[in-house]
């Protein structure tokens, strides 16, 4: 992998993670002492954060990272719900039922494996990146796979901002669940509808328990 990529990864990871948080000063000489790698690799991933929004220039200061406000989780759920119940619909029409049929199968089961563990936590959240993947393979579009891609980069740290307790979480799987359901049977209305109660739920929790960094 070359530097300017690992660069780009680790800040990528620290931003979605908000072990970088918003306002803070990305110094290309320190995060390239940071990262053990030279000046040049750091100015490039840094331009490539800029390009995802997930950076910005702030004037005299340099580099900061993005700050998400209650505006930009409206205006980002807004997005979602075009792109995905869209891709939901394709997938339910495209996809193979059978790969849906057993996300749906293991999403049920989820509920039963979550607790206030971060393994617990990670493995879930793995189980619907897989439920995305599959999606994005479905929809036989790679002009909409991409956007969506895109969108999940600000979505993960929405999702951070949330406190994701065990009810939340365990009514997430059974939304899940339902969505994959919907494309195994091939119902492209029934995925749309799944797709958009989801959605309605995450963005009310998400709204409920927002903090916003000072």
């Amino acid at each position: 992998m070359r530097a300017s990529d690992r660069a780009y990864a680790a800040l990528r990871k620290d931003i979605m993670e908000w072990r970088l948080l918003p306002g803070t000063v990305l110094a290309e000489v320190e995060q390239s002492e940071r990262l053990g790698v030279s000046r040049t690799p750091v100015r490039e991933a840094l331009g490539r954060l800029n390009a995802e929004g997930l950076t910005t220039a702030a004037g005299g200061r340099g580099v900061v990272v993005t700050d998400i406000s209650l505006e930009d989780i409206d205006e980002l759920f807004e997005l979602r719900e075009t792109l995905e119940v869209k891709a939901a619909a394709l997938a339910a029409e495209r996809g193979e039922r059978a790969v849906f049929g057993e996300l749906h199968a293991r999403l049920l089961e989820a509920p039963k494996l979550l607790n206030d563990s971060d393994p617990a936590r990670h493995a879930y959240y793995a189980l619907v990146a897989r439920l995305d993947e599959a999606i994005d393979e479905a929809i036989s579009n790679s002009y909409l796979a991409q956007a969506l891609r895109s969108l999940r980069v600000h979505l993960v740290r929405v999702r951070r901002l949330a406190a994701d307790d065990a009810e939340r979480l365990n009514a997430a799987a059974a939304e899940h669940a339902a969505i994959a359901e919907a494309i195994a049977a091939g119902n492209p209305r029934l995925a749309e509808a799944a797709t958009i109660l989801h959605l309605h739920r995450s963005l009310s929790h998400v709204k409920a328990t927002h903090t916003p960094h000072s």
